[in-house]
Parts: structure tokens; C-alpha cells; sequence
């Protein structure tokens, strides 16, 4: 191995060492949270109690699964390095959280899960993705998982999307038993249109987000994995892109 080649195993293997350690320090934030909060909800019964008054009853909404798909096309191993194939794996995990807990729900696909970053979930991420909820993980591709989604959702009038921001088609709204495809791809910008390209070569359509039309960017409109599908989330619960863009990207961005 060269010299920088070495560094960057030591680097890697240094990161893994200390996964325990950063699992036990969120715990330890969480717990601190949880105590936090109900420390100021004590605080509020005693004060609403000296005034006289009635502590107000907490609501539930049960959140709603929709009836549209979203497919993360996994079947890049190849063209990613184990630091990006490791991003991916934490834009993943976080895409599943944000739908998770979003008022409206959309149902998940993995397509050609496997290779590294399989091995990643089942290895580090210790295979705590076989326990999420509304979620299918394939070794069928995007093509075969879209079709699939097509049967669950027991509708064919949707559409099949493959999300692209080299499309011509700006996206509007998302429709009901409807599919759309992001590429799980984390490769810096090098390989530059390979998700148009492929979705065309298999007759899907394409389309981008209307970011152009609600904000100016600072940086590239390619966007992490985990925050296409939170717009996508945000806007079945907000019914509008501009806000769904603000709540989502980085004010970097």
C-alpha cells in the first residue's frame, strides 16, 4: 500500500475503534434531552397549578402512509469509495428516520441492495435496517422494484419517475400510486449525468425539482440522497416546494 493509501486505512479503522464510544455519547445526549424536557414540563404544571389552571392534554396524530413510493437505486458499488459507500449508508439510515417521523408516510424500496454496502448495514450498522417499518430492501433493480411497488400500492395509474437534475422535465407535484427513483450515488460530482442515463437507456421517465423556481442556489442543485427524499416527504405534509426546500437544505446551500 502507499503511503497516503496506509493513512487512510488508519483513519478508517480509527473511526470504527470509536463507533462504540460515539453510540454510548448519543445515548448520553438522548437521556440528557429527555430529562430536559420533562424537568420544563414539571415546571409548567407547577406554574399553570399556582395560576389555577388545567396543564393543557397532550395529542397524537397517527401518521398516514400514502399511497407513493420512493425507490433509493442502490447499484453504484462500484463507481463509489468506501468513505462515500459509508456516507451513503448514514443518508440512507437518515432518509428512513425523516420519513419515519413525518405526519405522511411514503413507502420505501431499497433496489439492488447489496455488495459493500450491504456488507456496511449488516456489518457496523449491525442489521438494525431489518426492523424498519414500511420498507423493502431487493436485489432486483429499479426497473423490477418499480413494477413490484406497483402491486403493493394495487394500482397502475401512477407513474415511474426516476428523479434527475440533468431531466428537462421539472417535477410538480407527486402523484398518487406514483414511484419516483432517487440514485444512491455519493461520487462528488464525478460521474456526471449517469443516473439520466441510465433511467433513459431503460425507458423511464425522468424529472428534477422545481429548485430553480422557489430558490437561488449558492452550490450545485445535486443534493445528498437523505434530502431529495425529505423534500419529497416535506412536501406531501406541506403541499409546497419553496417551503419544503427552506425546511430541508442546509442555509449553506
Amino acid at each position: 500500500l502507499s503511503k497516503n493509501a496506509r493513512k487512510r486505512l488508519a483513519k478508517a479503522q480509527k473511526w470504527e475503534e470509536g463507533r462504540e464510544w460515539r453510540k454510548s455519547m448519543r445515548k448520553q445526549k438522548s437521556v440528557e434531552r429527555r430529562e430536559k424536557k420533562r424537568a420544563e414540563k414539571k415546571d409548567e404544571v407547577a406554574r399553570l397549578a399556582a395560576e389555577g389552571l388545567e396543564p393543557p392534554k397532550p395529542t397524537f396524530i397517527k401518521p398516514v402512509q400514502v399511497p407513493i413510493t420512493i425507490i433509493f437505486d442502490c447499484d453504484f458499488d462500484n463507481l463509489m469509495l468506501d468513505k462515500e459507500i459509508i456516507s451513503l449508508g448514514s443518508q440512507i439510515t437518515r432518509a428512513y428516520s425523516d420519513n419515519k417521523n413525518s405526519k405522511f408516510r411514503a413507502n420505501m424500496v431499497f433496489s439492488s441492495f447489496g455488495g459493500k454496502l450491504k456488507e456496511r448495514f449488516e456489518g457496523p450498522l449491525a442489521g438494525h435496517y431489518k426492523s424498519w417499518k414500511g420498507t423493502h430492501f431487493t436485489e432486483e433493480d429499479f426497473v423490477a422494484a418499480s413494477e413490484e411497488a406497483k402491486n403493493r400500492m394495487k394500482n397502475n395509474k401512477g407513474e415511474v419517475i426516476y428523479l434527475s437534475s440533468d431531466s428537462d422535465t421539472t417535477l410538480t407535484e407527486l402523484k398518487p400510486y406514483s414511484t419516483y427513483i432517487i440514485g444512491g450515488l455519493v461520487d462528488k460530482n464525478r460521474h456526471k449525468g449517469i443516473c439520466h442515463k441510465r433511467a433513459v437507456e431503460r425507458g423511464i421517465k425522468t424529472a428534477k425539482l422545481p429548485i430553480g423556481e422557489y430558490l437561488q442556489m449558492a452550490s450545485r442543485f445535486v443534493l445528498a440522497t437523505n434530502h431529495v427524499s425529505e423534500i419529497m416527504v416535506r412536501w406531501l405534509e406541506l403541499g409546497d416546494w419553496g417551503e419544503a426546500f427552506i425546511s430541508v437544505l442546509p442555509k449553506r446551500k
